[in-house]
């Protein structure tokens, strides 16, 4: 077992070192603040403090850890080798920076605490975090950082036991409009037809036609495609539905409708079903309440997992909400337009509410692209480069690679096939 020596044990500190050691690196581990346990200890260990207590393994500590308040942090990027870094540390200090506190700055998602201009959705613009400006949005920076810690780690101690990196592969199809034409009413029906007439969008006139007179079928109803494709490879894909009342941002067909309901069934058959919340819901916790609920009575088991609309996620509210909600993960940590990690993460991590200074019972699965982010792209060959360059990074360090699909893209009209990129996808990672 590897013993921890430090001054203080705080939430922030049991929260990080938990993620790190356990999650990541699947180091036993314990924390201590008694110097005489310590010294006593035969096996490995590890100060992290302001100084070190001999010449043991030292990581110098950053305030961060040790405060209970969120205030703007003075960052200034070094190199680690290879790796961007951050709160450098002393000469003494085993590894030039303290990762403990860097890492917790960017899994809690420190920066979305503070003051920044919202972009049309209400939401952290990519564009305004720290990944971005510094160019490491690309990289799972928290875990190659610990991998290389764990280097270092072994180097002093080749008897301790550290997991190797493993990946596993997510898609997720998010669905919030489950079809184009169909089983939308006759009002909305009508509606749409003369806004594609008042558009001069001929071609939609006449696919809505088509499928309101069964001669082609509605082109977002691909699931049937969707789970042979899952089936086939063996994979665990996830489908998030919007199960709520059409509204201004929310404008599925109805959740009373009984071709929707069997639809939800039938592809809870083959795949999990979880909830793509509705806009309202994020301000709304008792509609989210209620969407989850009405999920769950029509395939018949706990609702546990939810996506937010348009990745929409406000700190520390949208979780409280989740916890609430009695919701236990999230799919949402990612950036709808920018390909990377938001929290500098491929591995699951819990909601650490620094408004209260405590983990909560809801975990994150960070996503590593939506296919948005890929639609300034004109060849799907591109398209699947830019796919595997994430993939290749997560390789290096372990984690979940979650991709999420959405069903207007696997549905629409574009110059890439949307359907045959998505098998493209699973037939490479589902391994």
């Amino acid at each position: 077992m590897l013993l921890v020596y430090t001054h203080k044990i705080t939430p922030r500190l049991t929260f990080i070192t938990r993620q790190i050691f356990d999650k990541i690196l699947g180091v036993d581990y314990s924390v201590t603040t008694q110097i005489e346990d310590f010294i006593k200890h035969s096996g490995p260990k590890m100060t992290y403090t302001t100084k070190p207590l001999q010449k043991e393994f030292f990581i110098e500590s950053h305030p961060l850890l040790f405060e209970n308040e969120v205030r703007a942090q003075d960052i200034s990027i070094k190199k680690w080798e290879d790796l961007p870094i951050f709160f450098t540390s002393a000469r003494s200090s085993v590894i030039p920076f303290d990762i403990f506190a860097a890492s917790f700055y960017l899994l809690s998602r420190y920066e979305e605490y503070l003051p920044f201009k919202e972009d049309q959705h209400g939401r952290f613009p990519a564009t305004s975090s720290l990944a971005y400006k510094k160019e490491f949005l690309h990289m799972p920076l928290v875990d190659l950082w610990a991998r290389k810690f764990a280097a270092v780690l072994l180097s002093r101690y080749p008897d301790i036991t550290i997991s190797e990196p493993s990946v596993t592969f997510i898609p997720v199809i998010n669905v919030t409009s489950s079809h184009c034409y169909a089983h939308r009413g006759v009002i909305r029906g009508m509606a749409g037809m003369f806004l594609d007439l008042a558009s001069l969008h001929f071609r939609r006139v006449v696919d809505r036609i088509a499928v309101l007179v069964n001669i082609i079928p509605d082109p977002f109803d691909n699931f049937e495609k969707l789970t042979r494709l899952l089936v086939k490879y063996r994979t665990h894909g996830k489908f998030f539905f919007q199960f709520a009342y059409y509204s201004k941002h929310d404008k599925n067909i109805s959740p009373e409708n009984n071709t929707f309901k069997h639809l939800i069934k039938s592809v809870a058959d083959y795949a999990e079903v979880a909830l793509a919340a509705s806009f309202q819901s994020q301000s709304d916790v008792v509609a989210l309440k209620d969407e989850k609920e009405r999920l769950s009575n029509v395939i018949n088991r706990p609702v546990t997992a939810v996506r937010f609309r348009y990745n929409r996620v406000s700190f520390p509210k949208s979780y409280r909400d989740l916890v609430e909600a009695e919701i236990t993960d999230d799919y949402s940590m990612g950036y709808t337009h920018y390909a990377g990690f938001r929290a500098s993460t491929a591995v699951p991590f819990y909601f650490y509410d620094l408004g209260i200074e405590a983990q909560q019972p809801v975990r994150i699965h960070p996503f590593a692209i939506h296919d948005y982010a890929l639609v300034g792209l004109s060849r799907k060959e591109k398209m699947l480069s830019e796919i595997n360059a994430l993939a290749t990074q997560i390789r290096k360090s372990g984690g979940t690679f979650i991709t999420v699909f959405s069903n207007e893209n696997l549905g629409g009209t574009h110059r890439v096939d949307w359907i045959e990129l998505f098998k493209n996808t699973v037939e490479q990672y589902h391994a």
